[in-house]
């Protein structure tokens, strides 16, 4: 298999130059970036941004950048859109095309080599598999407990439950798991060139396999970031890297 990175992150955020703000002495991009690089199965690296200062720093760490278009670097703008005109440029500009890629959040920290590998390793192995995205379980957000506003503006069910009998306790649910949005595997003939996808990421095809995770997730605030140094805190001390 042709195993590509690229590398995702827009300028135009709601917090200013999050995907290269400092965590633990380096810019929030560089956990990606480096988890991927060392990844022996992936043999090209990509970025993709409208933002000089990322695509510099990401081309330092050996990515090869490409000049995201305004339209696509927009709050609005959706994230297919960015990695079809990345798969686009690969095409056109290095007569290169991936049968796998690894999509990568730049704003995201809490990401580790071994889960990229597995995830590549599992679409290796079975060739049904559409994509491999981190995951995890969250009882307290399960969508039976969700609610919505009706036209009155009263409370009701997301869903029609009808004479279904729902616990109110958590542990009673059917297991629940929501994406991580740390990195998506992609086995692109199966997933981003199939049609219909599984809503509202359907460009991850519809053979979706988990990888388990606990506690990841992305950075929108500050609050975040302190989280995420804290979660990079505990992988060092875990490989007894210090306190």
């Amino acid at each position: 298999m042709k195993v590509a990175a690229l590398l995702t992150g827009r300028g135009n955020n709601t917090l200013p130059d999050k995907n290269i703000l400092p965590l633990l002495g380096a810019p929030l991009l560089s956990y990606p970036a480096r988890a991927a690089l060392a990844v022996e199965s992936i043999g090209r690296f990509f970025v993709s941004s409208d933002d000089e200062k990322i695509l510099c720093i990401a081309q330092d760490l050996g990515f090869t950048p490409i000049k995201r278009p305004q339209e696509l670097a927009l709050p609005t703008s959706q994230h297919i859109d960015a990695i079809l005109h990345a798969l686009t440029y690969m095409d056109s500009h290095f007569d290169f095309m991936p049968d796998v890629l690894v999509v990568l959040l730049a704003n995201s920290a809490t990401i580790k080599s071994e889960w990229i590998a597995q995830a590549i390793a599992m679409i290796g192995q079975d060739s049904s598999i559409s994509a491999v995205v981190p995951v995890q379980n969250d009882q307290d957000h399960h969508p039976y407990r969700a609610k919505r506003l009706n036209a009155q503006g009263s409370l009701e069910p997301f869903f029609e439950f009808g004479d279904m009998e729902v616990s109110t306790n958590r542990q009673d649910l059917e297991s629940c798991y929501f994406l991580c949005h740390n990195f998506w595997v992609l086995n692109l003939a199966k997933s981003l060139y199939a049609k219909g996808g599984q809503k509202p990421w359907v460009f991850l095809g519809n053979n979706i396999k988990p990888i388990i995770t606990q506690g990841c997730f992305d950075v929108h605030t500050l609050e975040d970031l302190a989280k995420s140094e804290e979660w990079l805190k505990a992988q060092i001390r875990s490989r007894g890297g210090g306190k």
